[in-house]
């Protein structure tokens, strides 16, 4: 059987590139292990900075945010509100800078970013947009490269500790996939996360959660063939081993996988019954 993960999916990254500094958001918990990573990236003192992800909208975290300024724009992995929901405040704080997500709804003074392989640029740091669709719809990763060190922002995509979500209905398990397949293409690049601590490699990061995955996969495909009817019956039979206060979020994974076998069988999606 697979095991519930709690450790992290590949090394822990010896240091972070000195273009990065972390900022962690006070809001700890069993969705956020030790609180939302926000980056501040900065080629040299004195140049403007990129911010990704400001985090909740808690006023002591976002005034050390603005403190590490100047900032040139604010990008955002992914809408979850432990990511997003700071970043009005933010933007106020910093003189109105554009606000850069993947989904319209968070982005503000500027376009969405929507093709992949764009670059956002600034002195010193070069940032490429990867478009990584799973955890949600709107998920995407950036690949920064500045002084000789290359590192990827993963968002929610990869976590430094344990394994993320599919958060069904707006995440997709075969996007997800799709999205790690990709990832797997960036040996020994490091990962700074959306929470926890940074990874050395993200391919063996991506790798570990693919073949998670997939063996997810065969269990829940195992609880159905043994009698589960519902969503539930089958976080209950697969997600044993996790405590009872996540199985909400187990549900969200269970429903994804589920849609997953559905389309693979050709099957009309929804085929077990309401949970």
């Amino acid at each position: 059987m697979t095991g519930h993960v709690t450790a992290p999916a590949a090394a822990l990254a010896g240091e972070l590139p000195s273009w990065a500094t972390l900022l962690r958001a006070p809001n700890p918990g069993p969705m956020t292990l030790d609180g939302t990573n926000t980056w501040v990236l900065r080629a040299a003192p004195g140049e403007p900075a990129v911010v990704v992800d400001p985090g909740p909208l808690d006023d002591g975290h976002l005034a050390a945010i603005a403190a590490a300024g100047p900032v040139r724009l604010v990008l955002i992995t992914h809408g979850h509100p432990d990511h997003t929901e700071g970043a009005p405040r933010l933007r106020e704080l910093l003189g109105g800078v554009p606000v850069l997500a993947g989904d319209p709804a968070h982005t503000a003074g500027g376009a969405p970013l929507s093709a992949p392989g764009a670059r956002v640029d600034v002195p010193g740091l070069k940032i490429e947009l990867l478009s990584t669709p799973g955890h949600t719809a709107d998920s995407v990763c950036f690949l920064v490269t500045g002084a000789g060190q290359r590192a990827l922002l993963s968002g929610d995509t990869i976590l430094g500790r344990g394994t993320t979500v599919v958060a069904h209905p707006d995440g997709d398990l075969g996007d997800y996939l799709g999205s790690l397949e990709l990832l797997a293409a960036y040996p020994g690049i490091p990962v700074l996360p959306g929470h926890g601590p940074a990874l050395a490699d993200c391919a063996a990061a991506a790798r570990f959660y693919l073949a998670h995955r997939r063996a997810r996969l065969d269990q829940v495909r195992q609880a159905v063939a043994a009698g589960a009817r519902t969503p539930d019956e089958v976080v209950a039979a697969v997600y044993a081993d996790v405590d009872r206060s996540l199985w909400w979020a187990a549900g969200w994974s269970v429903r994804a996988q589920l849609d997953y076998l559905d389309r693979e069988s050709g099957r009309p999606s929804g085929g077990l019954d309401s949970a």
